[in-house]
């Protein structure tokens, strides 16, 4: 009887990619011996032995020390390849009650006449706030992708604009 074709386990994965071949990839880009590599990184050489058999899952700083010593970098990308960068800390932007704000909200500096949530109310605009709806952002976020995708977007017709809600 015909056996099932299995593929074999590489270890562990950066995406669809094995740690041990990326690790081994590095390595060979920039011509280091293992022994050289593992000083470039401060690890001990048979951890780079280890990772690169696949008999050692790295932490992540190692895994990042270890790409490191060939001059490449982790990063995170979308699913069409873009790099993801990360969100602004404002260390100086903080509520009344000395919080950060939610790392979940768009923080709005100085917001525009519309854009705090208590606009429709007729209260005194804070000097940064963020949009409390999802809904709203979800809407706003959609609005501002057709506006700046004109080409893909060329025979839909736009969504509504969020702002238009808060106006009289």
């Amino acid at each position: 009887m015909p056996s099932v074709f299995e593929p074999p386990d590489l270890g562990p994965t950066v995406g669809p990619f094995p740690i041990a071949g990326l690790v081994r990839r590095a390595r060979r880009i920039v011509g280091l011996s293992q022994m050289r590599m593992a000083r470039f990184a401060k690890v001990a050489p048979s951890t780079v032995a280890r990772v690169e058999a696949g008999s050692l899952t790295p932490s992540l700083a190692v895994l990042e020390r270890l790409l490191g010593a060939a001059g490449l970098y982790l990063v995170a990308v979308d699913q069409d390849g873009r790099v993801v960068l990360p969100m602004e800390v404002w260390d100086d932007t903080r509520d009344g009650a000395n919080r950060r704000y939610p790392a979940h909200l768009n923080t709005i500096l100085d917001p525009e006449p519309g854009e705090w949530w208590a606009d429709i109310y007729g209260l005194a605009r804070p000097p940064e706030t963020y949009h409390r709806s999802r809904a709203d952002r979800e809407a706003r976020r959609r609005r501002s992708q057709w506006e700046v995708r004109v080409a893909k977007y060329r025979n839909v017709s736009p969504p509504p604009d969020p702002r238009s809600w808060y106006r009289d």
